[in-house]
């Protein structure tokens, strides 16, 4: 196949090989970028929260009247036991917030009272002796809480906390190469040391959004139950009997008090929905990428249907010349397959420029990872075999142009 005379070709149609070109190169552009952001969105989804997800739920509990902080307190105690005596129920516990929730209580963490700037962020998690076993979070050093240990205080205390147990994921920011069990930092708001008791495995905080990655692991457990408007209840259903929990906790504390609410609207959540509901944006994100994407590939193969389809029509007795002259079916079809492969080729090349370009800005503007080349490599072969597959129609009808065309004036 002789490129010089598609070229030619190509030149006196300067305009049409131009916007096809470009399309190709948006189209490009914007679908590796598309794909790597789904790429990292399903990332997040999937992130582990160091919680044993499975038979845990979730029952936010909420008063109708301000308590003070000694009848709150009580109640919640009250709460706790008459769940622990349900048959369905393995563990429970209170806490103002639990990984994934979304928000919460945080804290900047310090390694010394005097220090000005925090070393990094935290999530806070009110906790008990069962707090640990309701979550199914693993301790790798360290001991749990004992019972005498746990207190309470009211929203608006300061947070004063003798005794902490911190996530790996803290802990290895905090001591990297070193062991935190034993140390002191400062998480109160009094300036008090807290002393790093025992340490989780990978346990995520409630801050989901993707400013907050570098503190996605960071959390600590205060031995306190916080009273306040209300809180949350996390209940470890035996295997088996999650939904039977669910209904019978809910009877329960009703039973318990009828002076109390718990929101008709995910009151009561399993930890997979509280999942669901974490990762929503990104379940939207992904989803909405994937159609711009599918939309714009689309929007593109027509684009080459249509332009190759009006050359073949304009172009119908130049190819019955050339079949008269002896050219063969497949010396038509590789003409107007190569003549697509410039193009494209063209198009994908000023595409990769224009990707980078605008990974670039989103690392700059948006705080993303720069992209991956294999989403280049993969983004450049999926435009190359659209735009030939695109083609292969209008090409196969030229190729079946017969010789008589030649011969016609119009």
């Amino acid at each position: 196949m002789q490129i010089g005379p598609i070229l030619v070709a190509l030149r006196r149609h300067k305009a049409g090989t131009t916007l096809i070109a470009l399309q190709i190169a948006l189209t490009l552009a914007i679908v590796c970028n598309a794909l790597f952001i789904i790429q990292q969105r399903l990332v997040r989804v999937d992130r582990p929260s160091g919680v044993q997800e499975s038979n845990l739920f979730v029952i936010q509990n909420d008063w109708p009247e301000k308590l003070p902080s000694q009848d709150a307190d009580a109640r919640m105690r009250a709460d706790l036991q008459a769940l622990r005596q349900l048959g369905s129920v393995q563990e429970v516990s209170s806490s103002n917030s639990f990984p994934l929730r979304g928000s919460g209580w945080d804290n900047f963490v310090r390694l010394s009272p005097d220090q000005v700037k925090m070393t990094t962020d935290t999530a806070i998690f009110f906790s008990d002796e069962h707090t640990l076993a309701t979550l199914g979070a693993r301790l790798i050093a360290g001991r749990n809480f004992s019972a005498d240990e746990v207190g309470s205080q009211s929203g608006t205390d300061r947070m004063h906390a003798r005794q902490i147990i911190i996530s790996k994921g803290l802990a290895e920011i905090l001591f990297p190469g070193g062991s935190a069990l034993g140390k002191t930092i400062y998480v109160s708001n009094d300036n008090a040391p807290s002393t790093v008791i025992g340490i989780t495995d990978t346990l995520q905080a409630h801050m989901t959004g993707v400013w907050a990655k570098p503190y996605a692991y960071n959390a600590v457990l205060v031995p306190a139950r916080l009273t306040g408007d209300g809180t949350f209840y996390l209940v470890r259903a035996r295997p088996g009997q999650l939904a039977d929990a669910m209904r019978q906790a809910k009877d329960a504390l009703y039973a318990q008090s009828p002076m109390r609410i718990i929101p008709a609207q995910d009151g009561i959540m399993t930890f997979a929905q509280v999942r669901h509901r974490a990762y929503d944006g990104d379940y939207g994100m992904a989803i909405l990428m994937g159609i711009i994407s599918a939309v714009l590939l689309v929007i593109t193969a027509a684009g080459i249907v249509g332009l190759t389809s009006f050359w073949v029509g304009q172009r119908r007795r130049q190819i019955g010349v050339r079949r008269a002259l002896g050219a063969r079916q497949r010396d038509i079809l590789g003409y107007f397959l190569t003549e697509n492969l410039l193009i494209t080729l063209g198009g994908v090349l000023l595409g990769v420029v224009l990707a980078v370009s605008m990974n670039v800005w989103l690392v700059i503007r948006m705080g993303s990872q720069p992209m991956s080349p294999l989403y280049l490599v993969a983004g450049v072969l999926m435009l190359l075999l659209l735009g030939q597959g695109a083609v292969l129609a209008p090409a196969v009808k030229a190729s079946r142009v017969p010789p008589v065309e030649a011969t016609r004036s119009v």
